[in-house]
């Protein structure tokens, strides 16, 4: 499909720098397969369920990913930036790096931060001006010198407009988050509470976790002038036996599998089978959705709004129809929704077809 299909209009004003507080009072608007939106709050969510359904949530838990330090190249230094973008093993990590033009293989590098320093080699430099770093420690030693070294890495359509602060530490993290290894927060699931998990509970709705660790590709919007040129990044995702087992038996119950973001979709149709059954599931996935895509494991999907001519737009007009979307998008535009990661909500139901 022509990717200028897939484009809209936002204002910049649409974009929100901070969450709604609390979290589940951001507006939500409804999108049922017929007939006309509600614009409602994430708090009614419950009121849209039945008991039986299960929301699956993504547990990944965001990473200090963006680090900033100096080049050191004999007696000459230069200041650069770095966003993690993929771990490949105990020691390495590929990383997006400012000024890359400037970096050159075997070059130093040493991250400060407030919590400590992290000293790296530039390994190999990529086609696409992604850099291989290879850090001298290794493992939870590797993981906690990200940690103390590093910051949030909060989206650029944030950060070009605000520096992350220690706000971010709590507002860029969703009360599921445990599996350490995003670079950018499942976003959906900010929306969700204490509270708001106790009234779920309380209406018979379980919840449910998989994990996919969401790479800094989740922003970028798509680049080819056709869908089918298009490469997805791909990313780590997992399905434990337990899960799979649980929504198979649901679904076989008639409950409903209501997807909390596109992460969580994006693992749950990765592991399906063609006959809609969920298996446990362990790899990378880039799967990529668009209109003509068959659903095969979801039922529902919660989301936020989507940046345009974006992957996640794509996978959001292949399950709700791309004139849907579209028509929604503008009435959230012109009802004052707030968009992208720390925005509002939308409720879709799947539209076959």
């Amino acid at each position: 499909m022509r990717v200028d299909l897939f484009d809209f209009d936002l204002p910049q004003d649409r974009i929100a720098l901070r969450p709604a507080s609390p979290r589940d009072s951001a507006r939500m608007l409804v999108v049922p397969s017929k007939g006309r939106f509600e614009d409602r709050i994430v708090r009614d969510l419950p009121n849209y369920l039945r008991p039986g359904d299960a929301l699956v949530v993504n547990d990944s838990r965001v990473i200090h990913a963006r680090l900033a330090g100096r080049r050191l190249r004999g007696e000459l230094a230069a200041n650069v930036q770095a966003t993690l973008i993929e771990r490949l093993d105990a020691f390495r990590w590929r990383a997006l790096m400012r000024p890359a033009k400037k970096l050159a293989v075997g070059d130093r590098i040493r991250f400060v931060g407030d919590g400590g320093a992290l000293d790296a080699r530039v390994e190999a430099k990529g086609d696409e001006g992604d850099i291989t770093l290879v850090f001298e420690l290794r493992g939870p030693a590797l993981d906690a010198g990200i940690e103390q070294a590093g910051v949030m890495p909060l989206p650029p359509y944030i950060a070009g407009k605000r520096s992350a602060d220690p706000q971010d530490e709590t507002d860029y993290q969703t009360i599921f988050a445990q599996e350490a290894g995003a670079v950018a927060a499942p976003t959906a699931g900010l929306h969700f509470t204490p509270e708001l998990l106790a009234a779920l509970q309380a209406a018979g709705v379980g919840v449910q976790r998989v994990t996919l660790h969401v790479g800094a590709g989740t922003f970028l919007p798509v680049k080819a002038e056709d869908t089918d040129a298009h490469k997805m990044h791909e990313e780590f995702a997992r399905v434990d036996a337990p899960t799979a087992e649980t929504l198979n038996d649901l679904r076989a119950k008639g409950g409903r599998i209501v997807a909390v973001g596109t992460t969580a979709l994006r693992v749950l149709e990765s592991a399906a089978t063609d006959d809609g059954r969920i298996a446990p599931y362990a790899a990378r996935t880039g799967i990529f959705i668009t209109p003509g895509y068959r659903f095969r494991a979801v039922d529902m999907l919660l989301t936020n709004f989507h940046l345009p001519r974006s992957t996640l737009f794509m996978l959001v007009a292949a399950f709700a129809g791309l004139e849907r979307m579209k028509a929604a998008y503008a009435h959230a535009i012109e009802s004052g929704y707030r968009f992208y990661s720390y925005g509002d909500a939308c409720l879709l139901q799947r539209c076959d077809p």
